[in-house]
This record gives C-alpha cells, sequence and structure tokens, in this order.
C-alpha cells in the first residue's frame, strides 16, 4: 500500500479531559477544533489540532491513569513527539517551568515531560544542533 499519507490523528485517553486539553491547548498551543458531547450532554472527546494537518483526539474514559517509569519493558505506545525548531528550545523549557511542568528527561536534541494524566511528551529538534 502506497496510498497512506501520514499522520490523520492519534487518540489519547484521559480521565480528564478538561485538564490534559489545557496542557495541550494552553502549553503546546494546539488549537481546540472540536468538543463532542454524549447524549446525555457529558463531554466525550476534544480534538486539538496538531501542526501539519492531523489533530490530538483527548477521549473521556472513566479509568484512572497508572504511573510507570519512563522507559518501561511494556510494549505499546511509548511517546508522543512533536518537533520544535532548536532556537525555541530554551523558551520550551521556561514555559514549562512556568507551568510547574518538570522535565522528566533530556538529550541534545529533545526535551521530555508529562501530560497531567502521565503521558510521555517530547518536543524535538533532531538532527538539528
Amino acid at each position: 500500500m502506497r496510498d497512506v499519507q501520514g499522520f490523520h490523528h492519534v487518540a489519547i485517553q484521559a480521565k480528564d479531559v478538561e485538564r490534559v486539553t489545557t496542557f495541550y491547548r494552553d502549553l503546546l498551543g494546539f488549537p481546540e477544533l472540536k468538543r463532542h458531547l454524549r447524549e446525555d450532554g457529558t463531554l466525550r472527546s476534544v480534538w486539538v489540532g496538531v501542526p501539519g494537518g492531523a489533530f490530538l483526539a483527548i477521549e473521556a474514559v472513566d479509568g484512572t491513569p497508572e504511573a510507570s517509569p519512563f522507559r518501561h519493558p511494556e510494549p505499546g505506545l511509548l511517546m508522543l513527539v512533536f518537533r520544535i525548531p532548536r532556537e525555541a528550545r530554551g523558551g520550551v523549557v521556561e514555559t514549562f517551568a512556568r507551568a510547574g511542568v518538570p522535565l522528566e528527561h533530556e538529550t541534545r536534541w529533545t526535551l521530555y515531560v508529562r501530560d497531567p494524566e502521565g503521558n510521555r511528551v517530547g518536543l524535538s529538534h533532531h538532527p538539528e544542533d
């Protein structure tokens, strides 16, 4: 198959959709695109735009997120990593610090944090030095 053109969207599940949406919308600057409600009027999902045309769907669930170490042996999705320009790195670090979001890990190219429910998020300028 050669018709795949890239990501359409990625979906994550969240107990507190509003809090997770605030992280991606207000901290990372992803515009809120749409809210989806259940028939009873409760929030089911929020979609935020990701630069490049895709979106992140934040889907409501009742479960409690499980804590896990940054690196672990379990298969499955490890993290969401978004591209930043090299010159933005310092500002990104400052923004996280002001918001009280600790850096979980850092490499020469990538900053790693967690969203409010523990999902690993990277901001990378690899391979740009």
